[in-house]
This record gives C-alpha cells, structure tokens and sequence, in this order.
C-alpha cells in the first residue's frame, strides 16, 4: 500500500510551514516544539490559523420544487496574514491547562455519580448490576443486531474486564473473603466513566429520575444524555486531544428554561451546543451540588480569560461557544478550594 506523504526532517516540516505563509520568528525555539510536542499534534492547533475558502453546494430537497444552497468552508494549505508558529503554541498551552481543569472537574463528577448509583441500586439488590430485571427493557432485553447479546450483557463483559485486571487492594480483599461477585458498592470503584455512563443509561426511569432529581434535573433520560457527553468530554481530554473548538459529537440535551435558566443562551444556538462552553456550564453546575465550596469555576473563568489575543485572526472565546456573557453563565466565585 503507498503512501503519498513523505517523512520530513524537523527543519523541513518548518520550512514548509513558513513557504505556505505561517511566520516564524524563534527557529530554534520552533524546532524544540516540534520535536517536543510534534508536527501533527500542532496541526491541530494551526489547522485555525489556515485561510479558508468558501464552497457553494446545491442541496436538494426531497419532496420539495426549491433547492438550498449551502455554503460551506474548506481549509487551504495557506495560512492567514499575520499567524505565526507562536499563535498555535499558545494556542496549545491554553488548551492544554484548561483540559487538566476540565478532569479536575470530571473526578469529582465521576466520583461522586458512583456513589449515587451504587446506593441507589444497592438499595434493591447488593447485586442490582446483576439482575435484568432491575434494568430498563432496552437494555436488558433487546438484542443487538451485531452482536446478538443485550447491552446489559456487553455492559457485564466490560464490568468483569475491569474486575479481572483490577490491582486494587480492596478488589482483592473482597474475592478473598467474601468471593464474587463484588457487591455494587465494591465493584462500583473500579468503574470508568463509560461504565458508569452507560449502566445509568440502562437503568429504568424512576431510579434515573431518582438520581437526577438530586441534580436539578426532573427528567433522567436528559441527565443520562449529560453522563454521555461528558464521557466523550473526559476522553478527548484523557487523550491529550484538542479540546478548545473541538465539534463535540456527543451533545447533551437541555432541560426547560424553565427548570433550569442557565441554558438559555444554549437554547436553539446549534453552534454553542457543538462546542465545549456548554459542558464547561454543565460541570460548574454539578459541581455546584457536589462541592458548593468548590472555586473551580472562578479558575475556569481566571484561565479564560488568558486566551492568546488572536482577534485580528478572527478567534476568540466564541470558538469554543462562550457568548458575551460567558463569564456570568459559569456563574458566581466561590472561595474554597
């Protein structure tokens, strides 16, 4: 299989950076980055700094005498006047502190939901993630047409997965004397955020609400769409990937103004639901039941706030979807940790 892009030494990949237009003024310094951080994971991060031209598509409508015309942007290889190759590294340092807020945050979320639904369902059953019957009926019941097993089953698969290569010493405690299965206040701390995301997911209604209702949220199905995107979340960020304008595949759906004011700016605004501003609003609020105390979102705020001046490339907080007023939709500072 050929391959049509050449390896290129570091003092080559610079050299094309800056024949396609992107200023360097620290060579040396430059080169340290590329051999620190590297060409492609800096791509990210410059892929803005690229002009874009834009293309016009007719999109036909089915059923329908009119056409559309969507006009959409495509990347060119050339970059904006006036980007440079510290523009992207700043843009890299920025993304890179507020993705250790952002798992900051998702510890103590990922923590705290683990005991909410270990002691909800161990209330039923100590071995509630057992039985099927405890568990909605798409969950348990229907079968995948791939896989031929429920998702209840391919949720046990990766459950005793994380049992079995478990070295914690509490898991070894517990098969030693009490042997398996774990009771779900025990296996609940071996879980990863896509586990738990997913059993909730699972779990019928009432114990759902149950949960979300301690977090100001009546229906469960809308929280079950939280933990789902903040596990895409926790793994763009566990991967070191760009996290900053990202285009957040899994969204969550909003509650009622009503129920809820902050999602307001949120409402019917398709770009600021793709963006990751609104699950930054989203941790604020969970935090703000799961510590009260919690300061976490006046450092967001504080760290915004340091983002690189690049309006004369035409990027800002709005990238990211942060609208305005984004420094009151984070809402009030708190003063401990």
């Amino acid at each position: 299989m050929s391959y049509p892009k050449p390896w290129l030494s570091l003092d080559q990949q610079l050299e094309r950076l800056q024949v396609r237009g992107l200023v360097v003024s620290d060579r040396d310094k430059a080169l340290t980055y590329l051999h620190r951080i590297g060409y492609y994971r800096l791509s990210g991060y410059w892929f803005a700094l690229r002009e874009r031209s834009g293309l016009c598509c007719v999109l036909a409508q089915p059923r329908q005498s009119k056409q559309k015309t969507k006009v959409e942007t495509i990347a060119l290889d050339t970059f904006k006047p006036g980007a440079t190759f510290e523009n992207a590294v700043h843009l890299y340092v920025f993304d890179k502190q507020l993705r250790l807020l952002v798992m900051d945050a998702l510890e103590r979320v990922e923590v705290a939901l683990r005991v909410d639904v270990a002691h909800t369902l161990g209330k039923l059953d100590p071995f509630a993630y057992l039985r099927a019957d405890l568990f909605h009926d798409t969950f348990s019941k229907e079968v995948g047409k791939d896989s031929g097993l429920t998702k209840h089953h391919e949720w046990l698969t990766k459950h005793a997965l994380l049992i079995g290569r478990s070295k914690e010493e509490f898991v070894t405690h517990n098969k030693t004397k009490y042997g398996l299965p774990l009771a779900i206040w025990v296996a609940c701390e071996v879980w990863d955020f896509g586990a738990l995301s997913t059993l909730f997911a699972g779990m019928r209604e009432a114990e759902q609400d149950a949960i979300a209702a301690k977090y100001g949220v009546s229906n469960g199905r809308v929280f079950a769409t939280w933990l789902r995107s903040l596990n895409y979340l926790r793994n763009v960020c566990a991967h070191h990937s760009r996290l900053w304008n990202r285009n957040m595949v899994d969204q969550p759906k909003l509650p009622p103004v009503s129920e809820m004011p902050w999602v307001l700016p949120f409402a019917n605004n398709a770009h600021a639901l793709a963006r990751c501003f609104l699950l930054l609003c989203l941790l604020r609020h969970l935090l703000g039941v799961i510590n009260p105390t919690s300061s976490w979102s006046g450092r967001v705020k504080k760290h915004l706030k340091t983002f690189p001046n690049l309006d004369h490339l035409g990027l800002n907080l709005a990238s990211m979807g942060a609208g305005d007023a984004w420094a009151e939709q984070l809402g009030a500072d708190a003063t401990d940790q």
